[in-house]
């Protein structure tokens, strides 16, 4: 357990999203769900960051039993990397993910090396630990439209490819809200203006695909939720607007990817490029933070959405 007791917020309906300390402050929350003194978290962060969870758990008087689930909502290590270490702290807990991501819990070799050829051995060590596989029988995979009940609390589970082909988001019918992962972008706290969010997309490797995130973003905006939690992060309101922005977002990254394609030194000329239209947009948004500030902030997430577009440039080719 860290020495300093874990960053939360509290919102209402029995939601606290919890820091999980990776890269930075306030970059990457697992929620917790409190409902008639059951339990669930929905992502993990990494195996570094499962005592902050359990430390939450015990502030608030629930022992380890009472959590019956831990939902994820896709398997890349800053959402998932955790699973395997809470499920083992966690007796009665089921893990519930996209099929696509089951087998990849209970072997998790690829998904390790996957993230290695993204981030090198080193760098892996240090944001991520152990994977710890977990029993099948503890798995839940869902189909597209699965319900799931917390004391009484309902849970759908709507797949929203676009981001990654095993990403689905958690409808919340008593919060009113959509636990979104990556599929509804980043959304820093940060960068709130006046009590206005901002939000990016994420396009980060290997599974970007345009249309298909546009259309799971309206999937989303369908069931017009009064709120979203983002593991990127926390709660956000006013959702229609920041939907519109976020599809605006996507074209945008897009026609950065086509217009430079041919460039030579493209992926430099990609992060510059990006950077720029992201602090534009800054601008607009009405955020003061100097060019040092916003490159504290946004280049971990520039860099990778530009292995991404690269990605998607190179599979089209």
């Amino acid at each position: 357990m860290s020495a300093a007791a874990p960053r939360t917020i509290e919102y209402d309906h029995g939601i606290t999203a919890i820091d999980t300390d990776y890269f930075r402050p306030h970059l990457d929350a697992s929620h917790l769900i409190v409902e008639k003194g059951r339990a669930a978290f929905v992502d993990t962060g990494t195996t570094h960051s499962v005592p902050n969870l359990l430390a939450v758990l015990a502030a608030k008087g629930l022992a380890r039993g009472d959590v019956d689930y831990v939902f994820l909502t896709h398997i890349h290590l800053d959402h998932a990397g955790g699973a395997g270490a809470l499920a083992q702290a966690l007796p009665n807990a089921r893990v519930v993910v996209h099929p696509r991501g089951a087998q990849h819990l209970v072997e998790p070799a690829k998904l390790i090396a996957g993230t290695k050829a993204v981030y090198g051995e080193e760098q892996y060590a240090k944001l991520y630990g152990d994977l710890v596989p977990i029993p099948a029988e503890r798995i839940v995979a869902t189909e597209d439209g699965t319900s799931l009940s917390l004391a009484g609390r309902r849970f759908d589970f709507l797949h929203t490819p676009g981001h990654a082909l095993h990403h689905h988001v958690i409808h919340d019918h008593g919060a009113d809200a959509v636990f979104t992962g990556d599929t509804f972008g980043l959304s820093y706290r940060d960068f709130d203006v006046d009590g206005r969010a901002w939000v990016m997309p994420t396009t980060t490797p290997t599974h970007f695909d345009p249309d298909q995130l546009h259309a799971s973003i309206d999937r989303i905006l369908a069931l017009e939720p009064k709120a979203l939690f983002l593991t990127h992060y926390g709660r956000i309101t006013q959702v229609e607007r920041l939907g519109r922005e976020l599809h605006a977002g996507v074209c945008a990254f897009v026609e950065l990817a086509r217009r430079h394609a041919k460039t030579p030194d493209r992926d430099r000329v990609l992060r510059e490029e990006m950077f720029r239209w992201l602090s534009v947009s800054l601008d607009a948004h009405g955020y003061t933070g100097d060019t040092a500030e916003r490159h504290r902030l946004l280049d971990v997430d520039v860099d990778l959405n530009v292995q991404g577009l690269v990605h998607w440039l190179d599979r089209r080719a």
